[in-house]
């Protein structure tokens, strides 16, 4: 029962103990005469001492001692008065404890209040102590803006006093062109938006009026209440930091050489142009490419040449500064040109031609009086019709075509253009994998004599299954064979091809047609062009004197072609100049090549064909010149283009021996030949 009235680690034996103990000291303490109190008090003490100390410990105790004491037969006054003293003793000894642990807390919390007063005075002294002693600027605020507390650093960093700066505005220091932005970054930002933090580099005016840069990093630190109470701020002097930084990034966005803005910023304003722009917004470049700039470099040197591109930028800058446009150099002697907020593309077709007069001005560099010319390429065009990627291939294209269409001049991009280049490179892409495919194939066009209608040859036509374009003529890849030098495999498929053809015609009768096989102006410029042919005779069997090799004359002319045609005519080749009448005729290179055939253009021969309101005479006479010229070197004529016999017959009568065209038959496949032939 006395063990649940306070919470005391005892064991039930330890507990029946101390029990046993207080009611054997009680019983005799009742015995004597007269009742010792003296004990009874000691009793009650010893309970407190075993720390039952509860609320119902003292009664639960007086009930259990009065029931083992009335067993005394002692008088009921004896025993009264030995629980009065156990009870006193209990109290007593309970008051002591209780005011001694009073006193303990008292003396505890005294002990614990000095040693927290003592660790604040520390921290505020140590506090102090880095405050004032910070090599960085240190300022507290409250949420209005206004400076409480400044470290010294923070003074010397803004050139005022400490008692100067208390008080103030801390947007009352900041340049006027930041005040919005460090009002809505700042301020708002901690007291709206919730952030603890936030770091800014902003400029400050000191009170000397001089602007500098500071990095803040401003911290909201909250009140008692847990609103926010005050501002912290810890900054830097970045100015230096901030000129050097704003120096790199100056040569880093600028071209060393010209001063002008490079590749780098170019490409950041375009950004800018796509990502601002409003939705009718349009927008034009001009690429710009120096004509001939590198002989220059190569015949005056480079010093030389950076000078000139120093001036070709000044009057680049000069041309569109007054419409602030950005013009940048994009590397060697490209520079470009964006027009934001074009008006149009007549606007930038007009600037170009102003930049070209102005960079086509006599420059004097030392003694030197130079004349630059210059190729651009235009792009103008609706912001939203477009990309970067887009707009920069196009105007590159557009340059491209300035140059081949014969420089000093600029030209504007067009689709239709761009489709027919993106046709001629699919073309030349494909080409080599078509040899190797076996998409090309010939076909045989008649030359008969005009005299007695005998078939003595055929010309080999090269086509093409295109597995895209399907099936492709001649003029449709030729001309992209010559200019990617792919004619040269081509060719010699076609004379390979062709050559074997012809060995089998010598099956299908006695007498059997040559074939006449077109050389490109590279081919005959070739080396190997006499090696090749030669081992193709040999490989297919074909007698040299059936094959003729067709030439136009500005491929004949020249003296590399002369040698090879020698050389093919040692052979036993036949050598025939194409479209003879159309090019550049040397007739003295004309007496010593070893030709044997000339073939007139068709252009003539249609004129032969009466037409009424033209004069046919011209072209007969023409005609008649060229045959006779023909017939003095001894050389056959061919005419090309025979479509009527009216044709036929006014050739003859010219003295023309063999004739071609559609009269006597269109191209056909080897198999229709051997068909005629058989």
């Amino acid at each position: 029962m006395i063990g649940d009235t306070s919470y005391v680690t005892v064991s039930d034996a330890q507990l029946a103990q101390l029990l046993q103990d207080l009611v054997d000291r009680l019983r005799t303490a009742v015995r004597a005469e007269p009742p010792d109190t003296d004990v009874a008090e000691e009793a009650g003490a010893a309970l407190v001492g075993a720390h039952f100390t509860g609320v119902d410990a003292l009664q639960r105790s007086i009930a259990m001692l009065a029931a083992e004491l009335d067993r005394e037969s002692r008088p009921r006054t004896a025993t009264w008065t030995v629980i009065g003293a156990f009870a006193a003793g209990y109290t007593r000894a309970l008051r002591e404890v209780t005011l001694t642990e009073q006193e303990s807390i008292r003396r505890a919390d005294l002990i614990a209040r000095t040693r927290t007063e003592q660790a604040l005075r520390a921290s505020d002294a140590r506090f102090r102590a880095v405050f004032s002693g910070a090599a960085v600027a240190i300022g507290i605020g409250d949420v209005q803006g206004a400076l409480i507390d400044v470290n010294p650093a923070l003074s010397e960093m803004l050139g005022y006093s400490s008692d100067e700066l208390r008080g103030r505005s801390v947007l009352s220091l900041v340049h006027p062109d930041d005040v919005a932005d460090v009002a809505a970054e700042v301020y708002r930002a901690l007291t709206e938006g919730g952030r603890e933090h936030v770091r800014v580099e902003k400029r400050f005016v000191r009170r000397d009026g001089e602007a500098i840069w500071g990095l803040l990093t401003v911290s909201m630190v909250p009140g008692e209440d847990g609103e926010p109470g005050y501002v912290v701020a810890v900054g830097e002097d970045v100015t230096d930091l901030h000129r050097l930084q704003t120096t790199l990034r100056y040569q880093a966005m600028h071209d060393p050489l010209t001063g002008l803005p490079n590749r780098v910023m170019f490409s950041e304003r375009m950004d800018q142009a796509f990502e601002t722009a409003a939705d009718d917004a349009r927008l034009g470049v001009l690429f710009i490419d120096l004509d001939g700039f590198k002989i220059i470099n190569d015949t005056l040197g480079h010093d030389i040449g950076d000078r000139l591109l120093v001036m070709a930028a000044e009057r680049l800058d000069r041309g569109v500064s007054s419409s602030g446009h950005l013009v940048a150099r994009m590397g060697g002697d490209e520079f470009v040109v964006l027009v934001e907020q074009s008006g149009g593309e007549g606007e930038v077709t007009a600037l170009a031609e102003k930049l070209l007069t102005e960079l086509c001005r006599p420059c004097q560099i030392d003694e030197h009086l130079l004349t630059v010319s210059a190729s651009i390429g235009v792009v103008e065009r609706p912001v939203a019709a477009t990309d970067r990627s887009e707009l920069m291939r196009h105007v590159d294209a557009a340059l491209y075509w300035a140059k081949a269409d014969g420089r000093n001049q600029w030209s504007v991009f067009d689709s239709a253009r761009s489709e027919a280049e993106a046709m001629r490179y699919a073309v030349s892409a494909s080409m080599p994998a078509g040899l190797q495919r076996r998409e090309f194939y010939l076909e045989y066009q008649p030359i008969t004599d005009l005299d007695d209608g005998r078939l003595r040859g055929l010309e080999a036509l090269v086509r093409w299954r295109h597995p895209y374009f399907g099936a492709m003529r001649p003029d449709d890849f030729i001309g992209i064979a010559e200019d990617t030098g792919l004619i040269v495999p081509l060719g010699r498929w076609v004379l390979e091809e062709a050559c074997r053809e012809a060995c089998s015609w010598a099956e299908l009768m006695p007498d059997p047609p040559f074939v006449s096989v077109n050389v490109a102006a590279r081919q005959a410029a070739d080396p190997a062009l006499v090696d090749e042919v030669r081992a193709v005779l040999e490989q297919t069997g074909l007698p040299p004197e059936r094959l003729q090799l067709e030439l136009t004359e500005s491929a004949a002319m020249g003296p590399a072609p002369i040698d090879t045609l020698h050389a093919l005519a040692a052979l036993g080749c036949r050598i025939a100049i194409d479209d003879f009448g159309t090019g550049y005729s040397n007739l003295a290179y004309l007496r010593s090549l070893p030709v044997t055939s000339l073939k007139l253009a068709s252009l003539f021969v249609a004129g032969l064909q009466p037409v009424p309101g033209l004069d046919g005479d011209v072209d007969a006479a023409i005609v008649a010149t060229l045959v006779s010229l023909a017939r003095t070197l001894r050389l056959t004529v061919t005419a090309e283009g025979i479509e009527t016999q009216t044709q036929v017959e006014r050739l003859r009568a010219l003295g023309c021996h063999l004739g071609q065209g559609y009269l006597f038959g269109t191209p056909m496949p080897a198999g229709e030949v051997r068909k005629l032939l058989h």
